[in-house]
């Protein structure tokens, strides 16, 4: 389920924004000003940003080049101001897509799912890495340090699914829904039996624990705190 963060000093177009995202199943964060949104973007690696340009302080702008330089999402632009420099000038300073106020709710949805599926094309073939674990999609080898893992087909997912979102706190029915699917209806204890095996196989030889339980919501790939 991806995470879309709303940035937006106007409470109408957040709450319109938040209805419109939480009814199409996305989990929704919320920021009102520049500070705050790199905060929620740094904390919680959203999916998608959408950022609005105009606002007091830190301006969507700023925040745009903040956020590509410090870690690539993909952010869509709202703003009244739709004359061809904006949009270019929008566009360099990090934006992903521009979209013109006054706009329709499904509009921006189908722009949020060309992102999504952008981003998920790049992602399924670049190697991704968390400290001295890495994995490699195309190839599926999964190195820690220099010692190679083999991982079942669902234990790979599981941990490619965790990799992607380092720091991310993912609760046991998200991860059952995107790993196992909608309908799953097998053992509800499956997932803390596949976290066993990859814990196992991960600190073979007394390697730091990276998979933490978070208790009473789920697991999150970081170092013990």
């Amino acid at each position: 389920m991806p995470t879309i963060l709303i940035v937006d000093d106007n409470q109408k177009v957040i709450d319109m924004l938040r209805r419109t995202l939480i009814y199409e199943g996305y989990e929704v964060l919320i920021a009102m000003d520049g500070q705050q949104a790199l905060t929620q973007a740094q904390t919680h690696r959203p999916d998608v940003i959408v950022l609005d340009w105009l606002m007091p302080g830190m301006d969507g702008i700023e925040v745009a080049r903040r956020v590509s330089k410090a870690d690539r999402v993909p952010i869509i632009m709202l703003t009244a101001r739709d004359a061809l420099e904006d949009r270019i000038l929008g566009l360099d300073s990090g934006a992903d897509d521009y979209l013109v106020k006054p706009f329709e709710p499904a509009e921006l949805l189908a722009r949020i799912r060309a992102l999504l599926r952008r981003s998920e094309a790049v992602d399924a073939e670049k190697v991704v890495t968390y400290d001295d674990l890495s994995l490699d999609p195309v190839t599926r080898d999964v190195r820690r340090g220099e010692r190679l893992i083999t991982l079942s087909p669902k234990e790979f997912d599981l941990l490619f699914y965790l990799m992607r979102q380092p720091r991310r706190v993912l609760t046991r029915e998200r991860l059952l829904q995107d790993i196992w699917g909608y309908d799953f209806g097998g053992d509800a204890n499956v997932l803390e039996v596949y976290i066993g095996h990859l814990r196992t196989k991960l600190e073979a030889n007394n390697e730091p624990r990276l998979i933490q339980t978070v208790r009473g919501v789920g697991y999150v790939l970081r170092h013990a705190e």
